[in-house]
């Protein structure tokens, strides 16, 4: 399990850097709207090869249609943030995420928590405010983003887990898929049809990209990885500790780090790294 999930961590995190790389060439939506497509191939052609039912109708289809619109909300925030802010930045400020699904945990799920986590959520917010360093004259909107993502993220799990008695994984799964799939395209068909002032969302007006063939097939490839990826994960949760796996994904960051310095020359400073270092540290407590 945790191999399978070091295998995820890396494919999720090679999906980010190109995203990055093509983010300013190539339709954000159209990544959105292919990876959707292309990931409920490959759930559905795993789900045939082992003889299992496919099954996209829910027991809870509100919560259902909830969670594949917030997932689709939040990681679009956090690649437009990709475009703005380090790659290591963005990273870790979604790292907030296990604050979050305390959270949620205790208001949806009734999961009480202690003195030693609400502690360790304090740390861990402290880390971030040195990440983002908010100046009242002059804030980066853009670091807010993958606190956004990570809200929507934590908030779409805690609802998964919430409703797995009645929906299976694979059900989940092809939610966000179709979500991903019909929100990105009626997204983009709305921006490419009518005038909207997209202001700091401006990046999500760039055209579908059909004639470039080497942008094309990047973007096809991101797509499989992405999709790969995610499905990598789902299976490690499955079948590992999740405490382990969750602890692991941390080298997702130091990732980050290394190859946010090697190709796009992003050095964190000191308040950057310290802060990154508590977010660990108590994501890890």
């Amino acid at each position: 399990g945790l191999l399978i999930l070091l295998v995820g961590v890396m494919l999720i995190f090679t999906q980010d850097v190109l995203i990055k790389y093509t983010i300013f060439a190539a339709s954000l939506l159209q990544i959105l709207v292919f990876r959707g497509f292309i990931g409920f191939l490959l759930l559905a052609a795993y789900l045939t090869y082992n003889k299992q039912p496919i099954i996209f109708r829910s027991a809870h289809p509100y919560i259902a249609i909830f969670r594949g619109s917030t997932f689709l909300f939040g990681f679009t925030m956090f690649f437009i943030s990709l475009s703005q802010i380090s790659l290591a930045e963005a990273t870790s400020l979604f790292f907030v995420s296990p604050f979050f699904m305390t959270i949620f945990s205790y208001f949806i799920l009734k999961k009480k928590f202690g003195i030693n986590r609400l502690f360790s959520i304090c740390i861990g917010f402290s880390g971030t405010i040195l990440i983002i360093k908010p100046e009242f004259d002059n804030i980066n909107v853009y670091m807010f983003f993958p606190i956004i993502a990570a809200c929507t993220y934590s908030l779409s799990m805690v609802l998964a887990k919430k409703t797995a008695a009645n929906d299976s994984l694979f059900q989940q799964t092809f939610h966000v898929y179709i979500g991903a799939f019909i929100g990105a395209s009626v997204i983009s068909i709305l921006i490419h049809n009518y005038d909207f002032n997209l202001s700091i969302f401006y990046i999500l007006s760039n055209p579908w990209v059909f004639n470039d063939y080497r942008t094309l097939g990047l973007i096809i490839f991101i797509s499989i990885i992405g999709g790969l990826g995610l499905f990598c994960l789902i299976s490690a949760y499955r079948l590992a500790s999740p405490l382990s796996c969750s602890i692991l994904e941390y080298i997702h960051l130091i990732f980050a780090i290394i190859v946010g310095y090697f190709i796009f020359s992003e050095i964190p400073d000191l308040y950057s790294f310290i802060g990154i270092f508590l977010i660990v540290l108590s994501g890890i407590y």
